[in-house]
């Protein structure tokens, strides 16, 4: 069984990085080995942040492996950090490897930049010309290649492999080792990425669900909690998640929803009830008159008394 060298971030969804390479290596009928430069914090909701590990242990995880394995092919996927990508680079001239796939990991999954210009000029200058073969979407092309093309750098634009990506280059590089040339090897990977991931076998994340459940609870308890941590723990899910899925699914943060929910509570009791400000304040949970003006006032512009008396006026015009 041929072995190969995955040198690449993580992915907690297992859709792509590291685990997506063994799980695709292995599928085709090799034996994946890994050295991981990111580990990164995400879900299905995309990525979170990152902790790039330092040059010094991506070097000693990488050499661990080259000295007894000896892998004949090497994928290379993200790398953030220009020390990092130069322990990469020296390592690949000290023991070079038959052959080397360089798959970029350049933008986040809503289009942001994850590598710095410095390291993109690096890669540019010193690891492209180490590559056997290099995979890049075609709109991403000029972020790394400037404006040369080199013959090894293959564009990626048809709509057959449109997320699927990693699993291409991953694919190229089990095939390479099983023995094809470059060129069957890269009919047999697109054929492959083409099939791809059905949606049914990629992790479901639970936003809607939580989303439309967050709601209701507000709904509940608006009057009497309007804090975030508060509808998290009845979830069960961190502030951060709750924040996510409600700024991926409904635009806004969670306290503006609940604000938002509050909001409209106080308006609906100041136009249809004759209870005077200060109880409808404290109906509403605060603790003043005053903290209950300045947050209607915040909210909608006017204080609680004038709201009262334009919405009365537009209503006898």
């Amino acid at each position: 069984m041929k072995t190969i060298l995955t040198i690449t971030g993580s992915d907690s969804t297992s859709v792509s990085g590291v685990q997506a390479d063994i799980r695709i290596i292995a599928s085709l009928g090799a034996y994946a080995v890994s050295a991981i430069t990111s580990v990164t914090v995400q879900n299905t909701l995309g990525i979170q942040s990152f902790y790039d590990l330092p040059a010094a242990t991506v070097r000693g995880q990488v050499e661990a492996i080259v000295n007894d394995v000896e892998p004949e092919v090497v994928k290379i996927g993200m790398i953030r950090r220009c020390d990092v990508l130069q322990v990469i680079v020296d390592l690949l001239v000290k023991y070079k490897p038959r052959f080397v796939v360089y798959d970029p990991i350049l933008r986040s999954a809503n289009g942001d930049l994850l590598l710095s210009p410095d390291v993109l000029a690096q890669i540019r200058q010193q690891l492209l010309p180490l590559c056997s073969f290099v995979v890049i979407r075609r709109n991403e092309a000029s972020d790394i290649l400037g404006p040369d093309v080199l013959s090894t750098v293959h564009l990626i634009d048809d709509a057959a492999l449109h997320g699927q990506q990693n699993a291409f280059s991953s694919a190229v590089a089990a095939y390479v080792a099983a023995g094809d040339s470059v060129e069957e090897a890269e009919r047999k990977a697109r054929d492959f990425a083409a099939r791809g991931l059905q949606p049914k076998q990629r992790p479901q994340g639970v936003g809607e669900k939580l989303f439309n459940r967050f709601v209701t609870l507000v709904g509940d308890h608006y009057r009497t909690n309007s804090d975030v941590a508060f509808y998290a723990d009845c979830l069960n899910v961190s502030a951060t998640y709750l924040a996510q899925v409600c700024h991926r699914v409904g635009r806004l943060s969670p306290k503006n929803i609940i604000d938002r929910q509050k909001t409209r509570a106080i308006a609906n009791d100041l136009l249809t009830t004759d209870r005077t400000v200060q109880e409808i304040a404290f109906a509403n949970g605060f603790s003043s008159q005053a903290h209950f003006s300045k947050f209607f006032k915040k909210q909608t512009g006017l204080s609680p008394s004038d709201y009262r008396r334009q919405e009365h006026k537009n209503q006898q015009l």
